[in-house]
């Protein structure tokens, strides 16, 4: 199934694009969906522990199971001051 992958802030930065298509196996989780980011774009492991992944208009966890067509959001931490 396709999941389409946005890039927001320095994630589109390190990803050098604003959005990719994956591919993956029917039952695949969230989580199999940033290892498969991960092995295309490397650079955006460094994010992992604070990565927030937004599926239409909620945040969801690493078990979150996909859905095909779906579009997931991947954002850094927001930080203020």
């Amino acid at each position: 199934m396709k999941i389409h992958v946005q890039f927001f802030a320095q994630l589109r930065d390190a990803a050098g694009t604003s959005d990719m298509d994956v591919e993956l196996s029917v039952g695949n989780s969230a989580g199999d969906l940033l290892n498969a980011v991960y092995e295309r774009v490397p650079a955006l492991r460094k994010w992992n522990e604070s990565m927030l992944l937004g599926v239409d208009v909620e945040f969801v966890g690493r078990e979150h199971i996909l859905q095909p067509n779906e579009t997931i959001a991947l954002m850094p931490p927001v930080q203020g001051g």
